[in-house]
């Protein structure tokens, strides 16, 4: 599995279009076979910096499985007005070093 985070600055005044679009681009992660579970979280600090944090089956699966599909398509449609609000677009891998509930 490997975890994709998308950092984002979203100024106060397009948080419910950021929101918006994100609750619509959902469903194609939904539809996915390659996307394995997603949150979007919004810094209780710094108001205006959100993470979404994506879990895939692999790096390889996002980048030439998930990015290929007609569903890519639609999501990019989506949250394309948001591109210039990315500060972070990378692809993690786990560690040992974890806990789950």
């Amino acid at each position: 599995m490997t975890v994709e985070y998308i950092r984002y600055k979203i100024e106060q005044a397009r948080k419910d279009d950021f929101l918006a679009a994100y609750e619509s681009a959902s469903k194609q992660l939904d539809d996915s076979k390659y996307c394995l579970g997603y949150e979007l979280t919004q810094c209780e600090e710094e108001p205006t910096s959100f993470i979404l944090r994506i879990e895939w089956t692999s790096t390889e699966d996002h980048l030439n499985g998930f990015r290929k599909s007609p569903d890519f398509a639609l999501f990019l449609g989506h949250v394309r007005p948001f591109f210039n609000d990315i500060q972070e677009m990378n692809h993690y891998q786990l560690t040992a070093i974890r806990k789950d509930k």
